[in-house]
């Protein structure tokens, strides 16, 4: 344990002692700051104030029908925030970066089409200071939830007071109330978060997207419980029908304030919202295939399906359509997590050895038609990427204290994933690899690889479905040959979600969705305070000083140019720990949909966006 910084100590001891003279004094609004239509991480907001509707949205698109989405998976809860459950929340209540926010709204409303940038929805301006030491909201005075109660400034003060609680709720929100000093009432419809010491330049952001529960609604013991009684909220639509484990049905809320709003405007255009569950992707796609009782849209992430299962009655006669989108979105992280907390992944050196093996060439072409490309970054597919660039004056500078424990190769930009000759067995990997570990202490007994202390170096590998199960059973094949046992173990969704949740498992194959606005989140998933923190998403275990660093330089940067050195120099760290062994990606977006389901002509920066989708009038 680090012994305590006392200049640190000191600073926050004389915060804390400021802050309290300003409260008594009621002199805490700094004299600069005015209220705003909407708030970006760096600049200014694209749109205008008076802005009448998102341009990836059509503010004529038709009312009414009935959507269905396919998941696969499954839920136990209608809490939008808690971490208790075996399972998981049931997609759509809050915070679903998919469907949108059915039950739940955030203050403020984040735009598809920039990087990080809010505008007005229960919140119908925002203030701040230049200094990001505080941030107010102006709540919209029609703002109501479902039942008719107003949306007050105390249920947002409530709201925090319940999410602050380490260990109770989804961390990121304690997290994030961890750097709020003062939460107050101002005016009749105004609510200020006052920053302490620890705040960085991102948090009047990651506010403006805080959910609203009612005062009452939760206290300090419901708010960590699962539930499935329907909860109520501020969104388009309440919850209908619950079928734990199959289905939730959502209705449209006749009476819902924010239709009108211009964030909502051309949104939210569906009576009736289903969301059915499935513990099989088959089925899954089967359902799809019936199309107008079933299942409406296919996400497609499988480039061998995409290619070869469309060749049902409804794509020949083009009821049926398969489209690509476009994105400007960092390709999302997809991957072998080493679960570092185990003492087999403990050293650097291993991990590097066996991401060696995983060949990218023989899965690609076997597997997956040779659509997909390889992850290196873990950014990749954007400038926030580190790969082909060696380090500018200002990475370097904040990698300074850190450069001894870094790649040389990764700061220069020469590094690459390795690249195979695609036979599943290149004779040069599997050497280096060997090399790599004996360098590391281990040694050949027999046909298994021995570790330093005397056991095989043997693990198991967590997969969730059957196309997991392939790629982690050919990465497997590869690892036998140099004496490592790799068993892969596919369990239903309830274990899956139990284990990865407590961090029951050596590795785990799974992913996380690329932001061109990463920051704060990033606590959450490599943050050295998530390590040991139930329901984070810190799978590797990740515990480096040099990774916090790096988020912190990250969430403080005020210009663009300066925020884009912190990110390629976060991801030169993350590259240089070879915490996880990256897969692929493809550069794009691939959707069948059912052509009664309709689309705007504009796809946003992030690509396609499924609250702005509508049903055709009649069809069906």
């Amino acid at each position: 344990m680090p012994s305590p910084d006392p200049a640190r100590t000191l600073r926050t001891a004389a915060w804390s002692a400021s802050l309290a003279l300003l409260v008594a004094a009621g002199s805490i609004i700094p004299a600069s700051a005015e209220p705003q239509h909407g708030i970006a991480m760096q600049g200014e907001p694209k749109l205008p104030d008076g802005f009448d509707h998102f341009p990836y949205a059509n503010a004529a698109a038709p009312k009414g029908g009935r959507m269905v989405y396919g998941v696969f998976g499954d839920f136990d809860n209608l809490n939008p925030v808690s971490v208790r459950g075996a399972l998981t929340t049931a997609r759509g209540i809050f915070a679903d970066a998919e469907f949108g926010n059915f039950v739940f709204e955030p203050l403020m409303q984040r735009s598809a089409d920039e990087a990080f940038t809010f505008y007005g929805l229960i919140a119908e301006s925002v203030e701040t200071d230049p200094e990001r030491t505080f941030v107010e909201f102006q709540l919209n005075p029609a703002a109501r939830f479902s039942d008719g109660r107003p949306v007050r400034p105390e249920d947002v003060i409530a709201t925090a007071e319940l999410l602050k609680v380490q260990g109770s709720v989804r961390p990121q929100y304690s997290n994030w109330l961890s750097k709020v000093a003062v939460v107050e009432k101002r005016g009749e419809h105004g609510v200020r978060f006052t920053f302490n010491e620890k705040a960085d330049r991102e948090l009047p952001l990651l506010l403006a997207s805080l959910p609203v529960m009612p005062a009452g609604d939760f206290d300090a013991r419901t708010i960590a419980e699962t539930t499935t009684k329907p909860p109520v909220g501020s969104g388009p639509y309440v919850i209908d029908r619950v079928e734990p484990g199959q289905r939730i049905v959502y209705r449209r809320n006749s009476d819902y304030w924010g239709k009108d709003l211009p964030t909502k405007r051309g949104m939210d255009n569906y009576d009736e919202i289903t969301v059915e569950y499935y513990r099989d992707q088959n089925a899954q796609f089967e359902a799809f295939k019936k199309g107008l009782s079933y299942l409406y849209i296919y996400q497609q992430p499988n480039p061998r399906h995409w290619r070869t299962a469309y060749d049902f009655p409804a794509v020949a006669d083009g009821r049926v359509v398969k489209e690509v989108f476009q994105t400007g979105r960092p390709a999302n992280l997809n991957a072998f997590f080493f679960n570092t907390r185990r003492p087999a992944f403990a050293d650097e050196r291993v991990r590097a050895a066996l991401a060696l093996l995983f060949d990218f060439e023989w899965a690609n072409d076997n597997l997956y038609y040779g659509a997909y490309s390889r992850l290196g970054s873990f950014f990749d597919n954007s400038e926030l990427s580190s790969l082909g660039r060696p380090v500018d004056a200002r990475e370097s500078e904040l990698l300074a204290p850190y450069a001894a424990s870094l790649d040389r190769s990764v700061l220069s930009g020469a590094w690459k994933p390795p690249v195979s000759d695609g036979t599943g067995s290149d004779r040069r990997l599997l050497r280096e690899a060997v090399d790599q570990l004996q360098a590391a202490g281990y040694r050949f007994e027999g046909t298994r690889m021995i570790g330093p202390d005397g056991a095989p170096l043997s693990f198991e590998i967590l997969v969730q479905s059957i196309d997991q199960q392939k790629i982690a059973l050919a990465y497997a094949r590869t690892l036998a040959r140099i004496g490592v046992e790799a068993n892969v173990r596919q369990v239903d969704d309830a274990q899956y979600q139990k284990r990865k949740q407590s961090f029951d498992y050596d590795v785990l194959i799974s992913a996380f969705s690329g932001t061109l606005s990463p920051g704060a989140e990033q606590i959450n998933r490599w943050g050295s305070a998530a390590r040991d923190r139930a329901g984070s998403f810190n799978y590797a275990g990740v515990a480096s000083p040099a990774v916090d660093a790096m988020i912190a330089a990250m969430v403080s940067s005020r210009s663009r140019e300066d925020f884009v050195s912190a990110v390629r120099a976060y991801d030169r760290v993350l590259i240089s720990g070879h915490y996880v062994v990256p897969l692929y990606y493809i550069g794009e977006q691939w959707l069948a949909r059912w052509t009664f389901i309709q689309h705007p002509a504009v796809t946003p920066l992030t690509g396609f966006y499924l609250p702005a989708f509508w049903r055709e009038p009649g069809a069906g």
